[in-house]
């Protein structure tokens, strides 16, 4: 089954428009809407010609610390031969709209929409924009937590329509996850899956663990309990907590709601500064 995703396109709302808006930042999340992702608020990166991009998380300490997300904008010809500065850092890319050349250990993919590439660290890789359209994807990064006796993991490319969801149990499929890595495979410290949930469908407790979340609506709408409130989200939503914070949800109609999700997966909790994966 073919899918969309949202991707913001910037601009900006006419001066008739209220400020009030869904923007919220508290002490156990922040919710960036769609609404805001507008151009004043774009950034740019060294060695990256004809792209702009949204950063929507940072390592902030005090809050979530291990991961940064941004959606970036690469216009026709663009992109970067030296895309990643940190030789640490891992990464994912999600493409939401239009096409890109990725080039990784000399081989070169083709990512489109739902297209997916895990980046380990240290990797030789560089992106284009070989199209005529701008084209829009998600790059997730995180300081890798190397642990001796574990090897790194491999890079890998695919696309979600390629990986069959996988049902949460006792929930008579209205609540699957696509899974990009194995649970088990010891050599990832983050995953970033794409969780899907049909009308109706509800996560049925408060859920509190250590894991942080980036969570970025792709398609759908829903009310999604963080903390103690509950917060309307849609499709170019996107929602950060930080450790246990609290979250449930309840997805409304009439189409899937659906998101992509960061979490930082199989290490011990770091009992020293030096050992956070995402500062230092």
């Amino acid at each position: 089954m073919s899918r969309t995703y949202y991707a913001p396109h910037g601009g900006h709302p006419p001066q008739t428009d209220l400020l009030t808006d869904r923007a919220m930042f508290t002490e156990a999340y922040a919710v960036i809407p769609k609404g805001v992702i507008r151009d004043i608020v774009t950034s740019h990166l060294p060695f990256w010609d004809n792209t702009r991009l949204w950063v929507l998380a940072r390592p902030l300490t005090g809050f979530a610390e291990t991961f940064a997300q941004y959606i970036v904008e690469v216009g026709a010809g663009g992109g970067s031969e030296r895309p990643e500065q940190d030789p640490e850092a891992e990464g994912v890319l999600f493409v939401v709209e239009g096409e890109i050349e990725l080039t990784l250990a000399g081989t070169k993919h083709v990512l489109k929409p739902g297209g997916y590439a895990f980046i380990p660290p240290a990797s030789d890789w560089s992106l284009r924009n070989r199209s005529g359209e701008a084209a829009r994807f998600h790059w997730i990064r995180k300081r890798y937590q190397a642990v001796d006796g574990v090897p790194h993991p491999e890079a890998f490319v695919t696309n979600e329509q390629d990986i069959k969801p996988i049902e949460m149990p006792g929930t008579e499929g209205r609540w699957v996850t696509t899974r990009f890595v194995d649970m088990s495979d010891m050599r990832h410290d983050m995953h970033v899956n794409i969780v899907t949930f049909q009308p109706g469908g509800i996560i049925p407790f408060a859920e509190t663990h250590v894991m942080e979340h980036g969570l970025y609506v792709l398609e759908g709408q829903a009310v999604y309990r963080l903390n103690q409130d509950w917060v309307e989200v849609q499709a170019g939503d996107f929602m950060w907590l930080r450790a246990f914070c609290p979250q449930a949800c309840y997805a409304g109609g009439p189409a899937p709601f659906r998101y992509l999700l960061y979490k930082d997966v199989n290490r011990h909790a770091p009992l020293t500064l030096g050992g956070l994966g995402g500062v230092r």
